[in-house]
């Protein structure tokens, strides 16, 4: 029925991904450098997982959420890099009429469970500062798993929303879209029929999503803020700070590049647009790890423990294979001294 439907409803049966650079001398480097930020994204949010899960201490909301949220980074990019890496290495940046709006779905989905445990570790840390008496009562089991299932759940009716709507465009101009991944903005700027339903649910629906997490965020860190102020000793304004201080930068991050793209008319997105598209879709995913983990001491010594871990069990692999190897050389010597 989808599939039917793709093919009433548009004349375009694939679209043209200019994508950030239309030189052709600029197209193997810019493969090496996003091929480069892809393997670190996922190195990077891969570890910080297998850090939280080895080691016990680390088994509490706060880091379960981050691990989450590494979770969910690992395919973000995966939904975005390959298909750059792909572009960057062929003549024709094609895309099926499907495939970007699959693309786009997930996209939509991905970045919208990004802002969901967002706003989920800001109020983990509201209540770790603000009601640290009530903190296990509050952020018992049961709560965070249905935190975290909600974040994963409601970002998908907001892009199956948006993906219905924009399949009711008939798109019979031009299939070349002005961006490196499916965005909505460009391809709105595609459609030769009436946009008014589309742009209209942006600016109501899809702000509410937009907005609503960030203004949850304020609102958490402001009495996190007043609260902290209260604290009477340096040493302990400066350790609640610490707590908080990553997080704060990843949200000024991800939430300064979205708000810069899409709280902005229609008429007035330009390539600039595609740089700031990179930094909440690409280097956010990346970056996250880092300033978790540079930022928090906790993670760092669980990080170094996995590695010194994995070191470990590689020098005891090399030396058994040593050993076996050792043992099987000696064994057909054996034989052939009897003989003599």
């Amino acid at each position: 029925m989808i599939m039917e439907r793709l093919n009433q409803t548009s004349s375009v049966s694939e679209f043209i991904l200019l994508g950030l650079s239309s030189r052709p001398e600029d197209q193997k480097p810019l493969f090496i450098l996003f091929l480069i930020i892809y393997l670190v994204t996922i190195t990077g949010n891969v570890l910080t997982i297998l850090a939280i899960r080895s080691d016990p201490q680390l088994h509490t909301p706060m880091y379960v959420f981050l691990s989450v949220l590494s979770f969910t980074d690992i395919w973000y990019t995966t939904s975005i890099v390959p298909k750059m890496l792909v572009d960057f290495l062929s003549e024709k940046k094609t895309i099926s009429y499907a495939g970007c709006l699959t693309q786009m779905y997930f996209i939509y989905v991905l970045a919208n469970i990004d802002s969901f445990l967002l706003v989920v570790m800001a109020f983990d840390r509201y209540v770790a500062i603000c009601d640290p008496f009530h903190y296990v009562t509050i952020m018992n089991h049961h709560r965070c798993v249905l935190l975290v299932a909600i974040s994963c759940s409601l970002p998908h009716l907001h892009s199956l929303l948006h993906i219905l709507l924009l399949n009711q465009l008939t798109f019979c101009n031009s299939n070349v879209v002005h961006h490196f991944l499916c965005d909505i903005n460009p391809l709105l700027k595609l459609s030769c029929s009436s946009i008014f339903v589309n742009d209209l649910t942006i600016k109501t629906e899809g702000l509410v999503v937009l907005v609503t997490p960030f203004l949850c965020i304020v609102f958490s860190y402001v009495r996190i803020f007043i609260s902290v102020l209260r604290i009477p000793s340096a040493t302990g304004k400066r350790k609640a700070f610490s707590t908080c201080g990553s997080h704060l930068t990843v949200v000024i991050l991800f939430y300064g590049s979205i708000f810069y793209v899409y709280l902005q008319p229609l008429s007035r997105y330009t390539v600039q647009d595609r740089v700031a598209t990179i930094v909440y879709t690409v280097l956010s995913s990346m970056l996250n790890p880092f300033i978790y983990s540079l930022r928090n001491k906790d993670l760092k010594r669980a990080l170094g423990k996995l590695m010194a871990r994995r070191k470990s069990q590689m020098s005891r692999f090399f030396t058994s294979g040593g050993q076996s190897i050792g043992v099987s050389a000696s064994a057909s010597v054996l034989p052939m001294n009897t003989q003599d």
